[in-house]
């Protein structure tokens, strides 16, 4: 599960060891995180980053297909989480060490900067392979945080985009070595800690206006 430390004035969120997918639990585990650092006082910034393999690989499909009757509802909880990290009154940086697929890969645009493993792991929104269409919320997300072209090739073809092609694409700020992705993302978050207030969530809610009312719109999330 989700755990989160503190560095200086860094907060690190550990998403976990395994696949860390939003599991129910595990949603509940990072929004009781990020209440925490939104209610610290004083210079502050966000780090989530992970152990192992696997950054994030999005939904908890088994969960999901076991669970039918609450498909609305998770949808609307993950949209939730993107649109709060998104929204997030400090600066909050990716350090993705490993695979960053679907809503993972989502999750992490909701992050203000993204540092990703240069020699090994992928970046991929890879819903066209596997019939599953980007909700409203999902592709409003997407289309905000990245350039035109680099969002219509990562959502119509699939592309798995390695560090150093994502870094080229815009997709991640800088691809570094395995041993770099942590404390490079600490680094950046460190030199924007005094950021940290309500003139900062309220730049990121009026810039993300459209997209957060878009992941807020509990009524139809499925579109």
């Amino acid at each position: 599960m989700p755990s989160l430390d503190r560095q200086d004035n860094v907060f690190v969120l550990d998403l976990g060891e395994g696949e860390n997918r939003f599991h129910p639990d595990w949603l509940t585990a990072v929004s009781a995180a990020l209440d925490e650092v939104e209610k610290a006082e004083g210079p502050r910034a966000l780090v989530t980053a992970a152990t192992g393999k696997f950054y994030s690989n999005g939904l908890d499909l088994d969960w999901l297909f076991a669970h039918a009757d609450q498909h609305q509802h998770y949808v609307a909880s993950v949209h939730e989480l993107f649109a709060r990290m998104l929204s997030l009154p400090v600066i909050t940086v990716a350090a993705l060490q490993g695979h960053t697929f679907a809503a993972g890969a989502m999750f992490s645009l909701a992050h203000d900067f993204r540092v990703m493993r240069a020699d090994r792991g992928y970046w991929c929104l890879p819903e066209a392979d596997i019939n599953i269409p980007f909700t409203p919320g999902m592709a409003s997300l997407i289309q905000s945080r990245l350039a035109p072209q680099t969002a219509h090739e990562a959502m119509l073809t699939a592309h798995r985009y390695g560090g150093t092609d994502a870094a080229a694409a815009g997709i991640v700020d800088q691809a570094v070595s395995e041993d770099a992705v942590r404390s490079t993302a600490i680094e950046i978050a460190q030199a924007q800690v005094d950021k940290a207030d309500d003139t900062l969530g309220t730049i990121k809610s009026r810039m993300y206006a459209p997209t957060l009312a878009t992941l807020r719109d509990t009524t139809s999330p499925l579109g």
